[in-house]
């Protein structure tokens, strides 16, 4: 079990709370990791195996995450202990969000992660009636969708087109792999196709399809509309392979936009790519880093690469309130211009400092957090 107050170190968290209703048999939690640029927001999770440590963690992601991208928010994260398949699904979601009153949405607020749909950003504000208390709503009320618009993936391919220009390789006929075909890997790979590159291996948690001829992205977007995720064992092109091999195929970039921690010192000795693209938050770990780094194999960070969908929740915060439905056509614009220069901003600065990316972008969004915390005393005095 997690000692909580292990957790704590200089940045944050600022706050844990863990709520549980016995009659739902609902058991969360909010992490608030530091709020020193603005309130809290970040996602909220619902899956079975939800951890305090792992809250805790993506709550710090969202830390430097808001930073990386400088807009004005804090990190915080949450997360529902609980299967988003049940029947009990909504009871669920609603006590969580009764539980959470006290600090949603005035040091808090509620948005998608794994788990979640928009429909439940919209029953999360209706449960506390207040509009404010969640974003990544329906269009149709008034919600910027920016699962339904793929901003994330779209700014995960638009940081990689730029990483690539930094280490002098085009996109256009680069080979590309990506892990997971949710939200943000179908869009990053229809993202790819449309910048010139050839996706060759996809996968989902039923496995992994690869043709090192490419595979068609329209069509797999067509062959998961109507198989879900089993369209990877179904799909008539290209040889099936276990999740986790599209990982190390033959190709020019890697974008691991599924789960967290699925590139370990083991896989980073056997992948080919010359760029790892991190479209999922905590993909790599520090070991993997270091020995891609000696491998010459840049790693575009997570909090800098899938800052996407924070962009997006910047516009949505803005217009949560508002009673005229949100203008998405300058988001995605935002989005490649702000990601695209973060990705050579950090990049530059990592080749100079002699550290990698994920040290670099650290360093720079630390930077940040802490020139905020002086301005408002949350500091020692000297």
């Amino acid at each position: 079990m997690t000692d909580a107050l292990s957790l704590v170190d200089e940045w944050g968290p600022e706050k844990i709370v863990v709520v549980s209703h016995r009659r739902t048999g609902m058991k969360g939690v909010l992490v608030i990791d530091n709020t020193a640029r603005g309130v809290g927001k970040g996602g909220t999770r619902m899956s079975p195996g939800v951890t305090v440590d792992e809250v805790s963690r993506l709550a710090r992601v969202m830390t430097w995450k808001w930073a990386a991208v400088d807009l004005f928010y804090g990190g915080a994260k949450a997360g529902i202990v609980a299967d988003p398949a049940s029947r009990d699904k909504e009871a669920v979601l609603r006590a969580f969000a009764r539980a959470l009153s006290n600090e949603v949405p005035r040091e808090y607020v509620m948005g998608l992660d794994m788990g979640l749909t928009e429909d439940d950003a919209a029953v999360i504000q209706d449960e506390l009636g207040d509009r404010g208390a969640a974003v990544g709503t329906p269009a149709h009320l008034g919600g910027v969708a920016y699962d339904r618009l793929g901003v994330t993936g779209y700014g995960v391919a638009e940081a990689a087109d730029a990483a690539a220009q930094h280490r002098g390789l085009s996109l256009a006929g680069s080979r590309v792999a990506v892990q997971g075909f949710g939200a943000v890997g179908s869009a990053a790979a229809r993202r790819f196709a449309e910048l010139g590159a050839t996706v060759v291996a996809v996968s989902t948690a039923h496995g992994a399809l690869h043709d090192p001829n490419g595979l068609d992205v329209d069509v797999l977007l067509t062959a998961r509309a109507e198989h879900g995720d089993h369209f990877v064992t179904r799909h008539p092109t290209g040889t099936a392979l276990p999740t986790g091999s599209e990982l190390t195929v033959d190709c020019d970039i890697v974008v691991p936009a599924a789960l967290q921690d699925v590139i370990t010192h083991t896989t980073a000795q056997d992948i080919k790519a010359l760029l790892v693209v991190e479209g999922a938050n905590l993909p790599t770990s520090v070991q993997a880093r270091t020995l891609l780094a000696e491998r010459g194999i840049t790693v575009v960070p997570d909090f800098v690469a899938n800052a996407g969908g924070v962009v997006a929740a910047a516009f949505a915060m803005d217009t949560r309130y508002s009673g005229f439905p949100p203008d998405t056509t300058g988001i995605f614009q935002t989005v490649s211009t702000k990601l695209r220069a973060n990705t050579v901003t950090v990049l530059d600065e990592a080749r100079q400092q002699e550290v990698t990316p994920h040290t670099a972008g650290r360093r720079l969004a630390e930077e940040r957090v802490r020139t905020a915390m002086e301005s408002k005393g949350r500091l020692p005095r000297n």
